[in-house]
């Protein structure tokens, strides 16, 4: 068959990157804007490779229970393909059945990618809650406006909006249900910006900046308006465009799932050394700190030095804390090069935070960690396949999780974050 003929499918599972899967005489059909349970009938956009091909929803034929009017009217199939915005591809299916449906692609990677077999489970993110108990922020009934972070495109005949689906086309848009009120209602009044990228960002204070990038910006140039953010009474100071978690509520539910897996080890003795690689600006280096106490010696490794530089500042409470700016596959292989035995000693004593980007830390990185033998790794992730290869890396150098804990911080799209905890095997008895 060739691309623009159309086929009916029974869609029978989700695989991983928010596609569903058909199968046409056996061959494996992967599908967005679908979900398990529906039959469809689609027009095949690629049939060049042999173990696969790919299509697109041009009817519902018979629709799942779990369909929802999708939560981005713009996104909806009855809209043009060409006109639908990305960034919601979980948007038409009920939230509860989107968690599952994350779920499953998580069961699926630690079984097939990892060769493990772990529990895992699913929850939303955490609601902020003051001192004394009261509410102060929940995610909304519906899963949407949580987004404080958004990037929009320019192209050269000056509409703003966002990529449509699978495409490098700039879409006009009337709504972003994703984004807080605040962020929204700055894009809409977006106007006269040449080619390029806008980034809007509402920190903690509410006030949304807007970073516009355009195409031909000087070499070097970066955006150095600083911003504070929070956790709790905690403030992180960092540049308006450098990272940080895009769910408001996301920082402070990592933060305290971090927090709560490194108390569950019982305390963290004095004199240890631990480390926060990928360290941003210091979100994890200081649950570290809040519980070692003010002697802990934390060292965070980020290779943004504009980030390492905020991290400085943010830890500067720990006297035992430093941020370091280096590429952390490079920064672990000099320290187990260079590290004497006494503190090799310290960090068998001590506990790491890996929380690398969506490619995960990778083989090699998770391999010079184990060999450090800390007393336990906690590993944030944003891919659920990086995940599963590292775990069998840890695995392989003799350190285990007994459980993985996703964490829904992506509604409507297929995204989503786990933590995990691994211990050495030899210290379990």
């Amino acid at each position: 068959m060739d691309a623009g003929d159309e086929v009916e499918l029974e869609i029978t599972g989700v695989a991983h990157g928010g596609v569903f899967v058909g199968r046409h005489e056996g061959r494996v059909v992967f599908v967005p804007d679908t979900l398990p349970g529906e039959r469809v009938r689609v027009r095949l956009t690629e049939t060049s490779k042999k173990s696969f091909w790919r299509g697109e929803v041009v009817e519902v034929q018979t629709a799942s229970p779990d369909r929802r009017p999708h939560v981005w009217a713009q996104a909806d199939l009855s809209q043009p393909a060409a006109e639908r915005p990305g960034g919601a591809d979980f948007g038409h299916i009920a939230l509860e059945r989107q968690r599952a449906l994350k779920l499953d692609v998580i069961r699926d990677a630690l079984t097939r990618i990892g060769k493990l077999d772990l529990p895992a489970t699913i929850e939303g993110a955490h609601p902020i809650r003051a001192a004394d108990g009261s509410l102060r922020d929940e995610e909304a009934p519906d899963a949407t406006g949580w987004r404080t972070r958004v990037s929009l495109h320019v192209d050269a005949d000056g509409r703003v909006g966002p990529y449509a689906a699978r495409s490098h086309t700039v879409v006009p848009v009337t709504e972003l249900p994703l984004a807080t009120a605040a962020v929204a209602d700055a894009a809409a009044r977006l106007r006269g910006h040449g080619p390029g990228r806008i980034d809007l960002v509402q920190p903690a204070d509410g006030q949304v900046r807007i970073l516009s990038r355009p195409e031909k910006a000087p070499a070097g140039k970066g955006v150095r308006d600083r911003v504070i953010e929070r956790v709790g009474d905690r403030e992180f100071q960092l540049d308006a465009g450098g990272f940080w978690q895009v769910h408001r509520l996301a920082a402070s539910t990592l933060h305290g799932i971090v927090t709560e897996q490194l108390t569950a080890l019982g305390g963290l003795e004095d004199g240890a050394r631990h480390l926060d690689l990928y360290g941003g600006v210091g979100l994890f280096a200081a649950a570290i700190g809040e519980i070692a106490g003010p002697a802990a010696k934390i060292t965070s490794v980020e290779s943004d030095l504009r980030a390492t530089e905020h991290a400085g500042a943010n830890l500067a409470e720990w006297i035992g804390a430093r941020a370091e700016t280096g590429r952390v596959e490079q920064w672990i292989q000099r320290l187990a090069a260079t590290v004497t035995d006494a503190e090799r000693k310290r960090l068998s004593q001590g506990v790491v935070v890996l929380d690398p980007p969506r490619s995960g830390a990778g083989i090699e990185v998770a391999r010079a960690v184990a060999r450090l033998r800390p007393r336990a790794v906690v590993y944030v992730a944003c891919d659920p396949v990086a995940l599963a290869r590292d775990l069998a890396a840890f695995a392989e150098e003799g350190y285990a999780a007994t459980t993985v804990r996703a964490i829904d911080l992506f509604p409507h799209s297929h995204h989503v974050e786990a933590v995990t905890t691994l211990t050495p095997v030899d210290s379990r008895g």
